[in-house]
């Protein structure tokens, strides 16, 4: 037999999940590993991301593996023993906010279960939160939460970053690879039918993101997954909004708006709420409308009264892979003995793919996980036991 073709593990997918579970998987000391990605590493739904990085959920299953995955970030170099690596972290803070209404008492309990968890959390007045932002107004704000450990960074350099160490630890990644289909031997995985052949190995992880119905089609297990497009635009104003202020979230707006600096005058911003749901998997540019640049404008000078008279400087789409609950399901498919799944990360995935690279490859070695993902099983949806965000659906979870 070639020896090319037999591995450990093979992985689906090199974005950031799947760069992340060849990197920990060889960690742990697996280095006959296997990466295919139909693209390139990185060039999918990753490249897209806008990058914020957060505790702040109100899912406690979320905070326990943001809480992990902050432990990396705050030091990508060394976690990835590996000098040159970088996250492109920008330690810039994160603010949440509320006026009185529907999303305060969820605010309040979310806050106070993220200092049940000792994250580091201050309470804020408004005068104290134009501090910090001093382009925003918090006149109307019952409730301000900061995290001060929070920020962005760069989801393609951490895609990389991860790569480059996986390499360096025996893991091989293969681009331009179209897996067709999953091979099994008496009723367990045996390895993948691909673009380029066959490649063989007793467990593989899935992390497909938008294309995880692939799964279903493949073992005829349902994977209640939908794509779904969301708009970011990058709008420039007359007052700088520097990378020493806060990624803000404001949850008193119609869209639930996120809000960083984008360097300069300009300002990344982006709803948090349901997207427009495509009818197949399609990680091309969609257009975006004027009446809806115009709509989220009007709900950013509300907030950010200089930036009524911003520009567009630029706009993106991007495709989260969406699941009933707007929360992933994670580990093995107990009626497929050796696949192991990552999908359906609704917008969080970049901010949860340390944790998840870690947990997932400790499943797919049968090791004990370092935080129980049971609550992330894909039997949830049939049990009803829903991981439910608090804010209701949307990526704040």
């Amino acid at each position: 037999m070639d020896e090319n073709k037999n591995y450990e593990v093979i992985v689906i997918g090199a974005g950031v999940i799947g760069t992340s579970v060849a990197y920990h998987l060889a960690k742990l000391g697996c280095t006959r590993v296997l990466v295919l990605d139909r693209t390139q590493i990185g060039a999918g739904t990753t490249s897209q991301s806008s990058g914020i990085l957060r505790t702040h959920y109100s899912v406690i299953e979320n905070v326990r593996l943001a809480q992990t995955s902050w432990r990396v970030f705050d030091d990508f170099a060394a976690y990835l023993e590996d000098e040159e690596a970088s996250a492109g972290l920008v330690r810039c803070g994160y603010l949440i906010a509320s006026p009185d209404g529907p999303k305060l008492d969820p605010l309040r309990a979310s806050l106070e279960s993220q200092r049940a968890m000792d994250i580091e959390l201050r309470y804020l007045d408004a005068a104290e939160a134009r501090d910090l932002l001093p382009i925003a107004r918090f006149d109307d704000a019952a409730l301000i939460g900061y995290e001060p450990q929070a920020g962005f960074a760069d989801a393609y350099l951490v895609a990389t970053g991860f790569a480059r160490a996986a390499r360096r630890r025996g893991v091989r990644i293969v681009e331009g690879v179209e897996v067709h289909g999953l091979r099994r031997e008496n009723g367990r995985v045996a390895g993948v039918e691909t673009s380029q052949g066959r490649f063989n190995a007793p467990v593989v992880v899935s992390a497909q993101n938008i294309w995880a119905r692939d799964i279903e089609r493949w073992t005829g297990i349902a994977s209640p997954v939908v794509p779904e497009r969301h708009a970011v635009l990058a709008l420039e104003g007359p007052q700088p909004y520097t990378f020493r202020m806060p990624v803000y979230k404001d949850l008193g707006s119609p869209g639930m708006l996120y809000c960083r600096s984008y360097g300069g005058r300009q300002m990344l911003v982006s709803e948090g709420i349901v997207g427009e749901t495509l009818s197949s998997p399609d990680n091309e540019q969609g257009d975006i409308e004027m009446d809806y640049m115009v709509e989220v404008g009007a709900q950013v000078a509300e907030r950010f009264p200089s930036f009524g008279e911003a520009g567009v400087a630029s706009a993106w789409t991007g495709v989260y892979d969406v699941t009933p609950d707007w929360n992933p399901v994670l580990g093995p498919l107990p009626d497929v003995p050796g696949l192991v799944v990552g999908y359906g990360f609704s917008g969080h995935g970049f901010k949860l793919s340390p944790a998840v690279g870690l947990l997932l490859a400790q499943s797919a070695l049968g090791l004990p996980t370092e935080v129980d993902i049971a609550p992330y099983a894909l039997d949830r949806f049939r049990t009803g036991g829903l991981l439910k965000g608090r804010y209701g659906l949307g990526a704040v979870s």
